[in-house]
């Protein structure tokens, strides 16, 4: 079905803003790109981009059209799902996730798939707000991630747990309290950019103590690692099921209670209309019983 695929196309350069880039998301070229989206135009009787050299940018009418194609994608894409026994999981779906929710997921989705052998999961792993994107326009039916302030009308948060923030220190390091050891050592921050990093700099400056900074990484693992090797101190996500508080080499300190709650939420996002909602729900759900029987674990 030709038009399907037009919409298909019309969604990639939507998201891209070029004929070009939306056509290595297609595999088509460039020149096919731009004849699909003349074709779909002359379909719908008007113009849907302003097109500026290498650009296509969405124009008033491309705007209006955005959600109603989604939606229509959806809905063909739900009649193409196999017949299924009540009970079973069947078709695919694309889901996100970050780093520290990696393991769990890619376990979780491994057993399903033992017991559910038409069921296709494709997992992809990104930053949270590269996810978020993703889940928003389509290209991933759902993302496991960090929680954002900014919600979208057109998407759904279900929260799964949250981690505390902590200062994370060496045993040689000086201080006795939160504040001393980020006042009194080289301090390794996590990427700003991130929407942990920004919560972390919130959080920062409500303290307002004086940093000595030394680097910036998007790696946790790394500045956990460097934390380890006496390289300075730093503020993270007491990330669920790790063993740092039980390891000799790594000093766990909570913020101070004038702070009030300081934790970042984790969960899964997802479109609110999308045709494998029943699979999503699944996973969340089997994703959910594994983070709450870990949590139990650590806790006995």
């Amino acid at each position: 079905m030709s038009t399907i695929r037009f919409l298909r196309t019309f969604l990639a350069v939507a998201h891209h803003g070029s004929f070009s880039e939306a056509a290595e998301q297609v595999a088509l070229t460039q020149a096919a790109v731009s004849f699909q989206m003349r074709s779909l135009e002359a379909e719908l009787g008007r113009e849907l981009f302003d097109r500026s050299g290498r650009l296509a940018i969405l124009n008033a009418a491309g705007r209006e059209l955005l959600p109603e194609i989604k939606h229509l994608l959806d809905l063909y894409d739900r009649m193409r799902l196999p017949r299924t026994v009540p009970g079973e999981l069947a078709g695919s779906v694309s889901v996100g996730s970050i780093v520290s929710c990696m393991g769990t997921l890619s376990k979780v989705v491994s057993g399903m798939k033992k017991s559910h052998p038409r069921l296709d999961v494709r997992i992809l792993s990104g930053k949270a707000s590269e996810l978020a994107g993703k889940v928003e326009d389509g290209e991933l039916d759902a993302a496991f991630l960090v929680e954002a302030g900014r919600k979208m009308a057109s998407t759904r948060w279900t929260p799964l747990y949250e981690e505390p923030l902590v200062v994370i220190a060496p045993p040689s390091a000086a201080g006795r309290d939160a504040r001393q050891v980020l006042a009194g050592n080289p301090f390794l921050r996590f990427d700003r950019t991130q929407r942990t990093g920004l919560q972390i700099d919130r959080l920062l400056r409500r303290l307002a103590v004086p940093l000595d900074e030394f680097l910036e990484l998007n790696a946790i693992e790394t500045l956990i690692e460097l934390v380890r090797q006496e390289v300075g101190v730093t503020l993270l996500p007491l990330i669920n099921g790790s063993n740092w508080r039980d390891s000799p080499q790594l000093r766990i300190l909570p913020l101070p209670d004038d702070l009030g709650p300081s934790a970042r939420a984790i969960g899964m996002l997802e479109r609110r209309e999308h045709a494998r909602q029943g699979i999503t729900a699944a996973i969340c759900e089997a994703c959910a019983a594994a983070f709450r029987a870990r949590d139990a674990q650590a806790a006995a």
